[in-house]
C-alpha cells in the first residue's frame, strides 16, 4: 500500500466528479451526514426501552415477547456487523452507509405500523441489519475522509453525537409514549433517516477497498455470523436460566466448533472476511478485549442503575431519564475531550482514565442503599459519563487506527461487535450474579423485614421479580404486611446490586491493564483531505 504523505493529505481531492458539486468530500459536511445516521441508531437504543410498556400494553406482549423486542434486534446487529463492515470495503462505504439508514428508517416506520407483536420482532431484525450496514460503514467513512491528525476529533464528535441521543432519548421517548403513542417513537427515524440521506447523498465521497475487487469470502461469513449467533444466543438464554442450563451450555458448544472452523478457514482463505492478521497488532487486540471489558462493566451497570430508579424509587422513564442527565450529558462532553486527549497523548491515557473512572464509579455505586439520596448517586453518574466518552472514542481510535486503511470498514465492525458482545456478556453475566444472589437472601430478607416465615418461603418463588426491582406484593394485602414486603424485596435486590456492581468494578481495574498495551494507530489514512 502505497504511504501518503502529509502534503498530499492536506491538499484538495484532484477527482473532477469530487468538485462537481460544492461540498462534495468535504470531511466535516461528511461527518455531519455520518452523525445523522448515528443518531437514529442512539436515540432508537434508548427509547425503545421507555415504549416497552406500553408495547406490551397495546399488543398483549408477554415478558419474554417484550424480551424479543430488545434481543432480536440485538441479536441481528451483533452477528452483522463484521460481515457487513467488509461489504462495505469490498462494495463501498457511502453505498453501505446509505442503504443502512434506508434500511433503518424503513423498518422504524413498518415497526410503528404494525399491528402485533410477530411484526415488531420481525422488523426489528431487520433494523438490526440496517443498522449494522450503517454503523461500521460510518467509521470507516470517517477513516478514509479525514487525515490522521484530525480522526481523532471527528471520531470525539462521533461519540458526541452518539451521546447527545442516548441522553435525549429516555426524555424524548417518555415524552412521546405520554402524550402520544409507542408508535411516535419509531416514527421519529423517518425524518432524520430522510435528511441523513439527503445529506449523505450530496456530500459523502465514495471509498472502498480496490483491491479485494471481484472476492467475497462466503464461507468466512457464514461460520463468523453463525459462531456469533450461538454466542450470543446462548449469552441471552443464560441470562434468562442461568450459565449452567442446557441451553447456554449447548449455544457456546456450537460457537466454539464453528469458532475454530472459521479460524482454520480464514487461516486458507486468500480474502478473508476478517483477516486475522489484525490481531498481530497488539494495540488492535488489546484494544478489542478492552471494548469487552469496559462495555461488559457500563452496560450491565446502566441497565441495573435504571431498574434502581423506576422499580426501587418508583420513577416513570421521563424522570429516571432527567436523573441519568450527568451520565449521559457528561459523555456528550466527554467524547471530544477524549479525541483532544488522544490526539494529543494517544489512546493509552484516556483509555486508562476512562477504565479507571469506570471501577471508581463501579465501587461508588456498589455501596448506595435503598433509599440513597440523590446526591449520592450523581458523582458517580457523572464519572460513568467522562468513562463512556473516553472508552468509546480512544478505544474506537486504537482499533480503527491501527487497521489498515482499506480494511476501515472491517476495523469498524470488529469495534462495534466488541461493544456489542461486551454488552450482553455484563448483562448475562451481572444479571445472574444479581438473581443468584436474590435467591440466597430473599427469605432472610423478607423474615427479617417482618414477613411470617411461612409466607416469605412461598414469595422465594418470585426472584425472578425481585431480581427487576419489583416486590412481589399479592393483590389485597394490608398495608403493614405490603409494606414489608416491598421492604424485604427491595433489601434483597440490593444485595445483589452491590455483588454485581463489585464485580463489575472488579472487570473495569482489570481492563486498566489492557489499556496500557495500547498504543496510537500508526497507518496512514488513503484518501484524507482537511479543510
Amino acid at each position: 500500500m502505497a504511504q501518503t504523505s502529509s502534503a498530499e493529505l492536506l491538499r484538495p481531492p484532484s477527482d473532477t466528479r469530487a468538485r462537481s458539486r460544492p461540498g462534495h468530500g468535504h470531511p466535516w459536511l461528511t461527518l455531519v451526514a455520518v452523525a445523522l445516521g448515528v443518531m437514529m441508531v442512539g436515540l432508537d437504543a434508548t427509547v425503545v426501552s421507555v415504549a416497552n410498556p406500553a408495547i406490551a400494553h397495546d399488543l398483549h406482549a408477554s415478558l419474554s415477547g417484550l424480551q424479543w423486542v430488545t434481543n432480536a434486534y440485538l441479536l441481528a446487529l451483533a452477528v452483522s456487523l463484521i460481515p457487513a463492515g467488509k461489504i462495505a470495503d469490498r462494495f463501498g462505504r457511502k453505498r453501505t452507509f446509505l442503504a443502512g439508514v434506508v434500511g433503518f428508517a424503513v423498518a422504524s416506520l413498518a415497526i410503528g405500523l404494525s399491528g402485533g407483536l410477530g411484526m415488531v420482532i420481525f422488523w426489528r431484525v431487520v433494523q438490526g441489519l440496517a443498522g449494522a450496514l450503517l454503523q461500521p460503514a460510518s467509521l470507516a467513512i470517517l477513516r478514509n475522509t479525514f487525515p490522521a491528525e484530525r480522526l481523532n476529533a471527528a471520531i470525539g464528535i462521533w461519540g458526541a453525537t452518539v451521546g447527545i441521543s442516548i441522553a435525549g432519548g429516555p426524555i424524548v421517548g417518555g415524552l412521546l409514549v405520554e402524550h402520544v403513542n409507542w408508535e411516535s417513537v419509531f416514527f421519529l427515524n423517518a425524518p432524520l433517516g430522510l435528511i441523513a440521506l439527503a445529506v449523505g447523498f450530496w456530500v459523502i465521497r465514495e471509498s472502498k477497498a480496490e483491491q479485494d475487487a471481484g472476492s467475497f469470502d462466503i464461507p468466512g461469513v457464514a461460520l463468523l455470523t453463525a459462531t456469533l449467533f450461538f454466542l450470543v444466543w446462548g449469552l441471552i438464554k443464560a441470562g434468562e436460566h442461568g450459565f449452567g442450563h442446557t441451553t447456554p451450555l449447548a449455544s457456546f458448544g456450537a460457537a466454539a466448533v464453528l469458532g475454530i472452523g472459521f479460524v482454520i478457514t480464514e487461516l486458507r482463505t486468500k480474502h478473508p472476511v476478517l483477516p486475522l492478521s489484525l490481531f498481530r497488532s497488539v494495540s488492535l487486540s488489546a484494544a478489542t478485549g478492552l471494548i469487552v471489558l469496559g462495555f461488559f462493566a457500563m452496560f450491565g451497570t446502566i441497565f441495573f442503575i435504571t431498574l434502581y430508579l423506576q422499580a426501587v424509587h418508583g420513577m416513570t422513564p421521563v424522570q429516571a431519564g432527567v436523573r441519568m442527565l450527568p451520565m449521559t450529558g457528561v459523555f456528550i462532553v466527554a467524547s471530544p475531550i477524549a479525541g483532544f486527549l488522544t490526539s494529543r497523548f494517544g489512546p493509552r491515557l484516556p483509555l486508562v482514565l476512562g477504565m479507571a473512572f469506570t471501577s471508581a464509579a463501579m465501587f461508588g455505586l456498589s455501596r448506595i442503599g435503598v433509599d440513597a439520596p440523590y446526591v449520592q448517586l450523581w458523582p458517580w453518574f457523572v464519572l460513568v459519563g467522562l468513562a463512556f466518552g473516553m472508552v468509546i472514542v480512544a478505544g474506537t481510535e486504537a482499533i480503527v487506527g491501527n487497521a489498515p486503511a482499506h480494511l476501515a470498514g472491517v476495523a469498524g465492525g470488529l469495534q462495534q461487535t466488541a461493544s456489542q458482545v461486551g454488552g450482553v456478556l455484563g448483562t448475562s453475566v451481572l444479571g445472574v450474579l444479581l438473581s443468584t444472589k436474590v435467591g440466597n437472601v430473599l427469605v432472610d430478607r423478607l423474615t427479617g423485614a417482618g414477613v411470617p416465615g411461612p409466607a416469605a418461603h412461598q414469595l422465594a418463588g418470585q426472584t425472578g421479580l425481585v431480581s427487576q426491582g419489583v416486590a412481589p406484593v399479592p393483590p389485597g394485602t394490608p398495608a403493614p404486611a405490603a409494606h414489608a414486603i416491598t421492604s424485604g424485596s427491595h433489601l434483597a435486590f440490593m444485595d445483589g446490586f452491590q455483588t454485581s456492581l463489585t464485580v463489575a468494578g472488579a472487570v473495569a481495574a482489570v481492563a486498566i491493564l489492557a489499556a496500557l498495551l495500547v498504543r496510537r494507530g500508526q497507518t496512514p489514512v488513503e484518501g484524507g483531505v482537511a479543510v
